[in-house]
C-alpha cells in the first residue's frame, strides 16, 4: 500500500455512458474493489461458483481500500492524509485500549479468585532456635516497640475473644453476624483482601454491629515463602480494600495458617518482625475449634473450650468450605460459655486497648473504592463475556457443519447438472490485469493468458510500477494485449480504467499475479450463456502447495473462501467475486452503480 497523498487520476479516453430512453443524460457510477461488492449490490447477479478453475494466488497487499468512482474518470473529494492518519490512529488506539481493558478485566478477575498470582505452598515446621522462649511460653497477642522488641499479651481469665478468619463470605458471615447479634457478643473478623472487594457490604455489617475487623493478607498466601515486597504488597492491599469497603484501616494482623505462638519458629518469625515493623499487633490463638475440619458440632464446642477457667483467643472460620455446623456449633458455644460465666470481647478489648481499627484517609478511600467498583464490574461483565463467547463458539461450529453439508449438497448437484450440456459461450472477452510492481510475476500471468483456448483482449493497467512492470509486457509482444500507464492511484482505479478500455461486453478480471489455465476462462464465462447472470466466482487455487507456507495458504483459502462459495451458491446469493478470478456483464456492473 503506497503513501503519500494520491495523486489525482487521470481521464481515460472512454466510452460515453449510454443514453436513457427518454433521452435525458446518464450519470454512471461503476463499483471498484475487484468488483467484488457486484453481486452484492444488485439482486439479480446470481453468482457462479460452480467451476473447478485453477488458478494461482499470492497474497500482496499493495492496492488501496477499494473507493467509489464515476464513469467519466473523475474521483470524488479525497480526504487529507492528515485526516486519515488521525483517524487510522483512533482506531488503532481504541481498539489497544480494548484489548488492554479486557486484559485487565481478567487478570483481575483471576487475582480475586485467587487464579493469578496465587502461592498455594503451605510451610509445615521447622526449628525454633531464633524465636524467644518467653514468646513462645506467652499469651496469644504479640507488640512490638519501635526498637524491635517484641511484648507476649495474655487473655484474662474467664474472657473470650471470638475471631473469625478467611471471609468474609456471603454465605456464611451473614449467619455468623446473625447469631452474634442475637446474643449480644462482638467478635473480630480477620479478612482476607481479595473477599473485602467482592462483598464490601459485609464488612460495613461487621463495623456497624461493633465487631472488629482485623487484616489476614489479601490472597492468604503462606507469608513464609514471600519475600518483603510481596508481604507489604498484600498488607498495603488488604488496607485499600478495608478503606475502600468501610472507611477503616486496621492495625491488627493475624497469619495465614497461624496458629499458637508455640508454633513460632525459625521460619515464621522473621515474618512476624517484619510485620511488626510496620506498627502490625499479631493476633495468634489459644483454643482452636478445628471447625475446618468439619466435625460434628460437639467436637467443635468441645475444641473451643477452654481449659479449666482460663482465657482464650478461640479461632473459628467464617468462610473457606460449609460452614453450616460452625453455625450452629456457636450458638451452643456462646450460651454454654455465657453459662460458665465467661465474657465475650473483641482481641484488643481483652487486652483493654483501644480499638484496632482507625478512619482512613481521603486518598486511599477513593482508591479502595475504585478497586471495589473495577472488581464489580469485572463481576458483572465476566459472565457476559462467556456467554458471547459461547453464543460466538457456537455459531462458529454451526456455520462450519452448515457449510460442510452445503459444500457436500453442491458438488453432488453440480455433477448432477453436468455443465456439458450448457450452451458453450463464444463472446470475445475482455481480461483486466491490474498490475502494481509485479515484475516477477507479470511475464507468467502473460503467458498464461495468451494460451487460452477463448478468444481475449488483455489489457494490462500498471497503476504507478516502479519495477518496469509496464515495460515488461510491452517488451514481450504478445498479441490482443494493451497496456496502460498510470500513476499510482490504487487497484480501483486501475480496474476502473481497464473497464473504461474495455472492447467487449463480457470482462474478466484477475490479480497480476495470477496463472490461468488455458481452458480457464473458456469455463469461467460458460455460465454467461444463462442471461440472467450477471457475475460469476472463479475458484482460485494455491498453486505452489508443496511447500509449507503454500500448503497453509491453499488450506486457508479453501476452508476460508472456496466452502463459502459453494455454500453461497447453492442458496442463490454470492456476496462477493474474488478479485483474482472473477467475470462479469459489463452491462450488469453499469446498472449495479446506476
Amino acid at each position: 500500500m503506497s503513501g503519500g497523498r494520491p495523486p489525482r487520476l487521470p481521464r481515460p479516453r472512454r466510452r460515453p455512458p449510454a443514453p436513457r430512453q427518454d433521452g435525458a443524460p446518464r450519470t454512471v457510477f461503476r463499483l471498484t474493489g475487484s468488483g467484488r461488492r457486484a453481486a452484492k449490490l444488485t439482486g439479480r447477479l446470481r453468482g457462479m461458483g460452480r467451476l473447478g478453475v485453477m488458478g494461482r494466488l499470492r497474497f500482496t497487499g499493495r492496492f488501496r481500500t477499494p473507493k467509489l468512482f464515476k464513469a467519466d474518470g473523475h474521483t470524488p473529494k479525497l480526504r487529507t492524509v492528515k485526516l486519515r492518519k488521525l483517524r487510522t490512529r483512533t482506531r488503532m488506539v481504541l481498539a489497544l485500549a480494548t484489548l488492554l481493558a479486557l486484559v485487565c478485566t481478567l487478570l483481575l478477575d483471576g487475582y480475586l479468585h485467587a487464579e493469578v498470582g496465587n502461592d498455594a505452598r503451605v510451610y509445615r515446621s521447622h526449628a525454633s532456635r531464633t524465636v524467644p522462649d518467653r514468646l513462645r511460653k506467652g499469651g496469644p497477642v504479640i507488640t512490638f516497640d519501635r526498637k524491635g522488641k517484641a511484648t507476649e499479651h495474655a487473655i484474662p481469665s474467664k474472657t473470650i475473644a471470638l475471631t473469625f478468619d478467611d471471609g468474609p463470605d456471603p454465605r456464611w458471615t451473614p449467619e455468623i453476624l446473625d447469631v452474634l447479634r442475637r446474643h449480644k457478643v462482638r467478635g473480630t473478623f480477620f479478612v482476607l483482601g481479595q473477599m473485602v472487594v467482592r462483598h464490601p457490604e459485609l464488612v460495613r455489617r461487621m463495623r456497624a454491629a461493633g465487631h472488629e475487623v482485623g487484616v489476614h493478607t489479601f490472597s492468604h498466601v503462606d507469608l513464609s515463602y514471600q519475600d518483603k515486597g510481596r508481604m507489604d504488597r498484600e498488607l498495603a492491599q488488604s488496607q485499600l480494600a478495608l478503606a475502600g469497603a468501610a472507611g477503616i484501616t486496621s492495625s491488627l494482623f493475624r497469619a495465614p495458617y497461624a496458629s499458637k505462638v508455640r508454633a513460632l519458629d525459625d521460619r515464621t518469625w522473621p515474618v512476624q518482625q517484619h510485620i511488626g515493623s510496620k506498627g502490625y499487633i499479631s493476633a495468634f490463638v489459644d483454643t482452636d475449634s478445628e471447625d475446618w475440619q468439619r466435625p460434628p458440632v460437639k467436637e467443635i464446642v468441645q475444641n473451643a473450650t477452654p481449659e479449666k477457667k482460663k482465657g482464650a483467643s478461640v479461632l473459628f472460620h467464617d468462610a473457606g468450605g460449609n460452614r453450616a455446623r460452625t453455625v450452629t456449633a456457636l450458638g451452643l458455644y456462646i450460651e454454654r460459655m455465657q453459662k460458665k460465666g465467661y465474657s465475650f470481647t473483641t482481641v484488643t478489648g481483652a487486652l483493654g486497648a483501644h480499638s484496632a481499627n482507625h478512619p482512613a484517609h481521603t486518598l486511599p478511600i477513593w482508591e479502595g473504592r475504585a478497586l471495589i467498583w473495577a472488581a464489580a464490574f469485572t463481576h458483572s461483565a465476566l459472565p457476559a463475556l462467556m456467554a458471547l463467547l459461547g453464543l460466538v463458539g457456537f455459531s462458529v461450529i454451526g456455520r462450519l457443519l452448515l457449510m460442510v453439508v452445503l459444500a457436500w449438497w453442491h458438488r453432488r448437484s453440480r455433477e448432477r447438472r453436468r455443465w456439458s450440456r450448457v450452451q458453450e459461450v463464444t463472446d470475445p472477452v475482455s481480461v483486466i490485469v491490474p498490475a502494481y510492481n509485479e515484475k516477477e510475476c507479470i511475464a507468467n500471468t502473460l503467458k498464461s493468458l495468451s494460451a487460452s483456448t477463448h478468444p481475449i483482449e488483455i489489457l494490462v493497467v500498471d497503476d504507478g510500477s516502479t519495477d518496469g512492470t509496464a515495460d515488461i509486457a510491452e517488451a514481450m509482444g504478445l498479441p490482443n494485449v494493451r497496456v496502460l500507464r498510470q500513476a499510482n492511484a490504487g487497484k480501483p482505479a486501475a480496474l476502473n480504467r481497464g473497464i473504461a478500455h474495455a472492447s467487449h461486453e463480457l470482462i474478466v478480471m484477475m490479480d497480476g499475479d495470477t496463472v490461468f489455465e488455458p481452458t480457464t476462462i473458456r469455463e469461467l464465462v460458460r455460465p454467461f450463456a444463462d442471461s440472467r447472470v450477471g457475475a460469476v466466482a472463479g475458484n482460485a487455487k494455491v498453486g505452489n502447495r508443496g511447500k509449507l507456507i503454500g500448503a497453509w495458504q491453499h488450506i486457508e483459502y479453501v476452508m476460508g473462501f472456496n466452502l463459502d462459495r459453494r455454500m453461497y451458491d447453492l442458496l442463490r446469493c454470492m456476496p462477493t467475486i474474488p478479485g483474482a478470478i472473477g467475470a462479469f456483464r459489463r452491462r450488469a456492473l453499469l446498472e449495479a452503480g446506476a
